[in-house]
């Protein structure tokens, strides 16, 4: 059977000159948003046809510039003027990135930065710079789920952003997110709070009860974003000073620009953030190959349970990943997914590997035993 080979990626100067040491070809390479200006000479000795440089820096002129590199067939995207973010960047981000300089106010903040440039008019150029960032962080997401899965299983836990600091679901979101996270690698919609709840628990892995206790307490100091994003903020990142991580990629989250006002959680260690919206939810639910956790939540919690339903309903036997829905009443009653969701399964391959629980302490159980397969 034909198997494509994956093209190598050099996201990094220090990568680059390994990967280029004695080598006289990087025909098909793709190289990430590099400066390469120091490196003319080593273009000039190297075949660089079908070489795709996405916003690459290169020498003003001679063997081994721009246009040098272009007359002798590489594929160079440019850099992209007046954006306050990078379309090419070759890696997720960290909360520490997207919070940068929130001593001096969140709307400094490169997050606020970016969701406030995304808000103004939309024309041709801004759309291609967004979808070409959306690209760079699946191709960044790819990578850290090949990382991460041959490792431990990724579990979504998704749930509502309302849920405030020092409530019982914020607190059961928060252990749930600590047990998991022994076995599998947490991911969430990285928002505030079950999101964040769960990155919270993740971030305290191997932590015990009254560790949990004390930051939650100090959290609760501030239970909500909505009104001091800027406090809400420098609550976590004081937690997280305190409590340093024992395990340093805990978790990941997957926020999106489209939701302005539901600033990215500062515990999940890798952030894959998005501008579309759809986009995100997609790769949200492909990658929890371990099964989904879906806690109380709203309309965007109920989209993502039927977005996972359907694509379990096609899917083949050895493809269908668990779905743990916690709060017997909530979703019976106040939202009653769990009886449509009955009505698809049956007869289905994934009848099975759905489940009602009334507490997330079920949880864990119910995944392992499917041993984390899914699609």
């Amino acid at each position: 059977m034909f198997r494509p080979v994956r093209p190598a990626e050099i996201e990094t100067l220090a990568e680059f000159d390994a990967r280029t040491a004695g080598r006289t070809s990087i025909r098909g390479w793709h190289l990430q948003s590099l400066d390469l200006r120091e490196r003319a000479a080593v273009l000039a000795r190297l075949d660089v046809a079908r070489a795709l440089f996405l916003g690459c820096t290169f020498g003003a002129e001679g063997p081994g510039s721009e246009d040098d590199v272009r007359r002798r067939g590489g594929l160079l995207f440019p850099t992209v003027p007046d954006v306050p973010f990078n379309p090419y960047r070759g890696s997720l981000y960290t909360a520490d990135e997207l919070y940068a300089g929130l001593d001096r106010g969140y709307a400094r903040t490169p997050d606020a930065t970016v969701y406030a440039w995304s808000q103004t008019r939309r024309t041709l150029d801004k759309r291609l710079a967004q979808a070409l960032h959306d690209h760079a962080i699946d191709d960044a997401l790819d990578e850290f789920v090949r990382r991460h899965a041959r490792r431990r299983p990724l579990v979504g836990v998704m749930g509502g952003h309302a849920a405030l600091r020092g409530e019982d679901v914020y607190h059961a979101s928060v252990v749930l997110g600590r047990e998991l996270s022994s076995r599998f690698t947490v991911v969430t919609g990285g928002g505030p709070g079950a999101m964040e709840a769960a990155n919270l628990g993740a971030w305290l892995v191997g932590q015990d009860d009254a560790t949990l206790a004390a930051a939650e307490e100090l959290l609760a100091g501030v239970p909500t974003f909505a009104e001091d994003v800027g406090g809400w903020a420098q609550g976590a990142f004081e937690v997280r000073d305190r409590w340093p991580t024992r395990e340093p990629h805990s978790s990941l989250g997957i926020p999106t620009w489209f939701y302005g006002h539901e600033p990215p959680n500062a515990f999940a260690t890798s952030i894959a953030k998005y501008f579309r919206n759809a986009l995100r939810e997609d790769e949200l639910l492909r990658i929890c190959s371990g099964g989904i956790v879906f806690l109380p939540g709203a309309a965007g919690t109920v989209q993502e349970i039927f977005q996972d339903a359907c694509g379990n309903f096609y899917a083949l036997p050895e493809q269908v990943s668990p779905m743990v829905l916690v709060g017997r009443e909530y979703w019976t009653n106040v939202f009653p997914a769990w009886p449509l969701l009955l009505a698809l399964a049956e007869g289905r391959a994934f009848a099975p590997r759905l489940h009602l629980v009334d507490s997330a302490e079920e949880v864990l159980p119910l995944l392992v035993e499917v041993g984390g397969r899914g699609r």
